[in-house]
């Protein structure tokens, strides 16, 4: 009699929602039992042993392992316990600190479902598509197994809501890196970087996570008409730095402060004296400037344009005419060439000499021009 009060009393009383600890002493497909110091087992549904969805017990569960439950259902010849109500209350808590301290977790992905991913942190994570990458992913199948790294953006407890970001810790990285090189680089700096990808009114160059614009104006020192004409994406360019707006995030570079200048080009190619040809640019009231190499251009004033008076430069030439010039002087460091059209023409031009005066030997005429000059002189003379 007093050993079955003894034993009795050994029995422990529970109530639902206590939490407990006990060995798992059975392990069937669909539930485990588990010595709690019941007068009975304790049950583990299936259902209850994960946030997610689980195959059979065996894959959580061996016979032996102690484990931590909350009493879910108390009778007096039964107790229901479950695994996962103690992960979800230790998950939610830990879920909130690091919400509120924008902390990055690692989890592995579950399962891929309509519309996203799924993780397991003690409760279940859905991260919506949009916001696994970066950039648009048609098909996630190979993304199960895959260990991400995530930040919380949204949860509701108590309805059993957590929704995570990957997309959101590659975000603030690439904000990083950003602000990184922004702080590093200078107004003044050469740099190097790569083509991203071409406008119409440039060409935007990667700094190394910062996008810098090189305007269509500083790709090169002659006149370019699109961008592709100079660059392509995927080029390796040396740029120099002429702004940086660290607050919007804005850099203008620019390619042809890079680039030996036309006038450097031509140095030592074209001396005076040279014949070169060009292209007439444009036309003013006091001459024609000519191109004569790309963004060297030099001025062929209105009285070296023709070997005859003319009003203006219109009444010779016309914008976009090929024409040949001599060098009269050239100065690199002003950058001017002085041009003339007019003086090859008068190198064309040979002065007739009268039949009188040239000497054919075929039809010799019975006098040279020697013996004209000497009786000019015999008539002076007398």
């Amino acid at each position: 009699m007093v050993e079955e009060m003894n034993s009795e009393m050994t029995i422990k009383a529970f109530n639902v929602g206590d939490t407990v600890t006990g060995k798992v002493t059975k392990v069937e497909d669909k539930q485990a039992f588990v010595d709690v110091g019941f007068k009975v087992d304790g049950i583990i549904p299936i259902s209850e042993l994960s946030s997610l969805h689980v195959e059979k017990v065996s894959d959580v569960l061996n016979v032996g392992d102690e484990v931590e439950l909350k009493v879910s259902k108390v009778q007096d010849d039964e107790l229901v316990l479950s695994k996962r109500a103690v992960q979800a209350e230790k998950a939610w808590t830990e879920l909130q600190e690091k919400f509120v301290n924008q902390e990055t977790i690692e989890a592995q992905v579950a399962d891929v479902v309509k519309g996203g991913l799924v993780v397991d942190l003690g409760v279940r994570g859905f991260i919506p598509a949009s916001l696994v990458e970066r950039h648009f992913v048609e098909d996630f199948s190979d993304y199960k197994g895959r260990t991400l790294r995530l930040k919380v953006v949204e949860m509701e407890p108590e309805n059993n809501k957590l929704i995570l970001s990957q997309r959101a810790v590659l975000d603030e990285e690439v904000t990083n890196k950003k602000l990184s090189v922004l702080s590093s680089i200078n107004e003044g700096d050469v740099v190097e970087g790569t083509v991203q990808r071409l406008t119409d009114f440039g060409a935007f160059v990667d700094l190394g996570g910062v996008d810098g614009l090189v305007h269509i104006s500083q790709l090169a020192h002659h006149r370019v008409e699109k961008p592709s004409d100079v660059v392509k994406e995927g080029d390796q360019v040396k740029v120099k730095v002429l702004s940086v707006d660290a607050e919007k995030e804005r850099v203008s570079l620019s390619l042809k402060d890079t680039l030996p200048g036309p006038w450097e080009t031509v140095a030592g190619e074209i001396k005076t004296g040279d014949i070169v040809q060009g292209t007439v640019k444009r036309l003013v009231s006091f001459g024609a400037f000519v191109e004569v190499a790309p963004g060297v251009e030099g001025l062929v004033h209105i009285s070296q344009i023709a070997n005859r008076h003319i009003g203006t430069p219109q009444e010779v030439l016309t914008e976009g005419d090929k024409v040949e010039a001599k060098v009269l002087d050239i100065n690199l460091g002003e950058k001017r060439i002085s041009l003339s059209i007019r003086a090859l023409q008068e190198e064309d031009t040979v002065e007739e000499v009268p039949e009188q005066y040239t000497k054919n030997e075929e039809e010799p005429s019975g006098f040279s021009l020697g013996d004209m000059i000497g009786d000019q002189l015999k008539k002076y003379k007398s």
